[in-house]
C-alpha cells in the first residue's frame, strides 16, 4: 500500500465546498501541501476565500475560488463546469458546506428545516452526482491515483449522536450517513471511493462559545474522553488520508475524527 508522503496528491485536482473558513479552509491547506491543485468554493465571502487562494499561491501551490451556492442545481453545474474549462478535470471531492439554524424544534419554521435539508443534504447530492459524471466521464488515471474518483462527504459525530435544540441539523447528518453508503455501494465498481468524515467539536468559529474561554473548554472536554478539543487540521489531515492511494481499500466508510465523543463518555464510571 502506498504511504503518505509530502506530495501525495501531486497533480490531483480538488474541489473543496465552504472552503474560505473554517473546517474547510483547514482541508483546503492541508490538500494544496499534498500537492492537490484546490478550487475554494464559497458562497459569499469572495474576500475570504480569496485570502486562502492567495496563502496557497504564496506557499508554491496553485488553487482558485469559485463562487456558488451548493443547494442551488444551476449554480453547482456552472461550478463544475468553471472547473472542467480551467483544469480539464477532478479528482477530488470534499463536500463539505454546511450550515445550522437552531431552534426548539416545536419553533422551528420550515423555512429553517428546508434551508439546513437543503445546504447540507441536497447540497452534497447535487456536487456529488456531478462529481460521479466527471469520474465516469474520464475514467481512471492510474500515474494519478488508484480510484477514478474519490468523494468525501463532510458528515457530524450527530449522524449517531442525538442533538436536542438541532433537530434540523442532526437529521441532515442522519442522511448524509445514509447518503454517503447508497451513493458508495453504487458507484465503487467504477473505481470511484466514496467515504466521509464525521468530527466532533473542533475549533472553529462556528461553536466559539464552546471552547473561548477556559471554563467553557473545560466542560466541553467532559464530552471528548481524549480531553482535548479538536483542531481544523485534525480534519484536514484526515481528508488527505481518504483521498490518497494510502486508503485505497476504504470504501462506504464514516471516519469518526472525534476523540472519542461517540463512545458514550457518560458511560466511563460504570453507567
Amino acid at each position: 500500500m502506498p504511504l503518505l508522503t509530502e506530495k501525495t496528491l501531486a497533480g490531483q485536482r480538488a474541489l473543496v465546498t465552504g472552503g474560505s473558513s473554517g473546517i474547510g479552509a483547514a482541508i483546503a491547506r492541508a490538500m494544496a501541501e499534498a500537492g492537490a491543485r484546490v478550487a475554494i468554493n464559497y458562497l459569499s465571502d469572495a474576500e475570504a476565500a480569496q485570502k486562502m487562494v492567495d496563502e496557497i499561491h504564496a506557499c508554491g501551490g496553485e488553487a482558485l475560488a469559485v463562487q456558488a451556492d451548493v443547494s442551488q442545481e444551476q449554480e453547482v453545474e456552472l461550478m463544475f463546469g468553471i472547473l472542467m474549462e480551467r483544469w480539464g478535470s477532478l479528482d477530488i471531492l470534499v463536500a463539505n458546506a454546511g450550515i445550522q439554524l437552531d431552534a426548539p424544534f416545536s419553533e422551528m419554521t420550515l423555512a429553517q428545516w428546508n434551508t439546513v435539508l437543503a445546504v447540507n443534504l441536497t447540497g452534497q447530492f447535487l456536487c456529488a452526482r456531478e462529481a460521479v459524471k466527471e469520474f465516469t466521464r474520464r475514467g481512471l488515471i492510474p500515474e494519478l491515483s488508484s480510484a477514478a474518483g474519490k468523494i468525501i462527504c463532510m458528515s457530524s459525530v450527530h449522524d449517531v449522536i442525538p442533538w436536542a435544540g438541532h433537530v434540523n441539523y442532526a437529521a441532515s447528518k442522519g442522511g448524509v450517513l445514509m447518503f454517503m453508503k447508497s451513493l458508495a455501494q453504487e458507484v465503487a465498481h467504477q473505481k470511484i471511493r466514496v467515504n466521509a468524515i464525521s468530527p466532533g467539536a473542533i475549533r472553529t468559529p462556528i461553536n466559539r462559545a464552546a471552547w473561548e474561554t477556559q471554563e467553557a473548554e473545560a466542560e466541553l472536554n467532559k464530552l471528548i474522553p481524549y480531553e482535548r478539543i479538536g483542531e481544523p487540521m485534525d480534519i484536514g489531515h484526515a481528508a488527505v488520508w481518504l483521498a490518497s492511494d494510502a486508503s485505497d481499500y476504504v470504501v462506504g466508510t464514516t471516519l469518526y475524527v472525534d476523540g472519542g465523543m461517540t463512545l458514550y463518555p457518560g458511560f466511563q464510571e460504570g453507567g
